[in-house]
């Protein structure tokens, strides 16, 4: 009896002895450690904040005994364990709380502050990446680079406008619109840019494709600007519903509407400007309808019907056809100088295969990206596939991808690329295919749709240089300088009477490696 007093006394009131269970009991019957630990173990619980007998026992008894009690006042062994929680949460309670602070519902008592260092790290990342998502779905785009730089750097500061004009033009897109461009302009056949043998192709000639190379990637990106400028100019109001767009120069305030329509206006005149002098007027046509087609059409149509997305595939089909109408243009005669000509004759075959890489591109890389933000689409209120018919978005993106394949062997068939762009092109297309394969069968999910988009984005750069690297015919004069031209022979001379004009009945076609004035042969460098 003086035992059990003893322990009513230390753990709470005498008169209520029911508060006491046999664990307890058994505890306070076995011998006390020695006066060295206990000092140990109670300065350890002053370190901890809790404080000894009677600071904390009212309401350590109250979480600690009355929960899940049977109707005979036993508690039962399942009962015991959840009962530890409270009692860590109620020991988490600092000691300078009063009993009426704590029977108010001043002091929380919740689980969470005595949760484990890992397991609130834990909890904090997930809750992170749960607000983030959309935020960390893709890379964040260089426009909003460009405007938190404008934004951080003085009113007054040069760089603060130069930065702001440039978020305008969507640096990323519009590099990639030139490089399409530029690439189709290369592989055209009779270009001779990327030609490794400058001997095989007349002097004039060399001097002007490099010119008008140059009219081309300038104007080129100049008309970019204009168009990426005119879509943010008419979306601000939507553009803040989404964190991809919501830090644009226009949505920030950087630059007006006022200013940002004078700077589409500037850089669409100039643009076109040099690629009427520089190329031809069919180009110039096609760029500007490209214009037109992405700022009044494209952007518009997002916040009405599905469609909007094939609209958006043809305006980047149309730059690799200007590149190679460019080229085209540059070699046809004045017979044959029409845009008829260069854009439906046989020669134009290869750049409506290269225009078709670039739409059947945009289905599975714009319709991964969709998909990361689709909830942001939703909101902003743009009618994209990703959120109207999922179950569509994963399959157009499979079709699109597989239909890289007949393009690629296309190109091969018409001559304009050699064997080796069907290995490099199979390799690329297959990984495209295969991620799109993926998102199809567990529509986005598990990572599959940041896959597919990581895909795109290096399966088109990877296509369009190995395309430039396998031109055909592009490797033909390092390789007759590497092991020799052929012999000359009685077919590769061209004679000529005494009179200086040609002998009719023994004229030959001269070869490349050389002609014949009278009976001696002369190199034609």
């Amino acid at each position: 009896m003086i035992l059990l007093r003893s322990s009513f006394r230390r753990l709470g009131s005498p008169r209520d002895p029911s508060l006491v269970c046999s664990h307890c009991l058994i505890r306070q019957t076995r011998p006390h450690p020695p006066s060295a630990v206990r000092s140990f173990l109670s300065s350890a619980r002053l370190q901890s904040g809790v404080a000894d007998d009677q600071s904390t026992s009212p309401v350590l008894q109250r979480t600690y005994f009355s929960a899940n009690r049977s109707t005979d006042g036993t508690l039962s062994k399942e009962s015991f364990v959840p009962s530890l929680s409270a009692a860590r949460s109620a020991r988490a309670i600092p000691t300078n709380a009063s009993k009426n602070e704590v029977e108010a519902g001043s002091v929380s008592t919740e689980p969470i502050q005595s949760e484990l260092p890992h397991r609130r790290r834990k909890r904090l990342k997930e809750e992170s990446a749960g607000n983030n998502e959309a935020e960390h779905a893709i890379p964040l785009d260089a426009s909003a680079q460009l405007s938190h730089l404008s934004s951080s750097l003085p009113r007054t500061s040069i760089r603060r406008k130069l930065a702001a004009y440039l978020a305008l033009t969507k640096p990323r897109l519009s590099m990639l619109i030139v490089l399409s461009t530029t690439s189709a302009y290369g592989m055209y056949p009779i270009s001779s840019l990327l030609a490794l043998d400058p001997s095989m192709t007349p002097l004039p000639t060399l001097s002007t494709s490099t010119l008008t190379f140059l009219y081309l990637t300038a104007g080129t990106f100049l008309s970019c600007c204009s168009a990426n400028t005119l879509n943010m100019m008419f979306e601000p109001k939507y553009d803040a519903l989404m964190s991809r767009t919501r830090n644009r120069p226009i949505v920030r305030g950087l630059v007006s509407r006022r200013a940002a329509l004078v700077f589409a206006i500037v850089t669409a005149a100039s643009g076109l400007a040099l690629l009427y002098f520089g190329t031809n007027p069919t180009t110039t046509a096609l760029s500007a309808s490209n214009i037109f087609l992405y700022g009044f059409v494209y952007t518009p149509l997002k916040r009405i019907h599905v469609i909007n997305t094939w609209v958006g595939a043809i305006v980047g089909g149309i730059p690799p056809l200007m590149g190679w109408v460019a080229a085209a243009g540059q070699t046809a005669t004045t017979g044959h100088d029409t845009w008829r000509d260069m854009l439906f004759s046989k020669d134009s075959i290869g750049g409506w295969l290269l225009g078709g890489v670039l739409f059947a591109w945009q289905f599975p890389h714009f319709n991964a990206l969709s998909h990361l933000i689709r909830d942001e689409y939703k909101r902003a209120g743009y009618k994209m596939l990703c959120w109207v018919n999922p179950a569509l978005n994963a399959r157009v993106a499979l079709r699109y991808s597989v239909l890289m394949f007949p393009i690629s062997i296309g190109l091969w068939y018409v001559g304009v690329v050699n064997h080796a762009f069907l290995v490099s092109s199979t390799v690329a297309n297959g990984w495209l295919v295969k991620e799109a394969y993926r998102f199809w069968r567990l529509q986005g999910a598990n990572g599959t749709a940041r896959g597919l988009f990581w895909a795109s984005i290096w399966q088109l750069p990877i296509l369009l240089v190995g395309g430039l690297v396998t031109k055909k015919g592009l490797w033909d004069g390092v390789w007759k300088n590497v092991f020799g031209q052929p012999g000359e022979d009685e077919d590769d001379y061209v004679y000529y009477d005494d009179e200086g004009e040609d002998d009719q009945a023994g004229a030959q076609v001269p070869s490349q490696s050389g002609s014949v004035v009278g009976s001696r042969p002369v190199n034609a460098a």
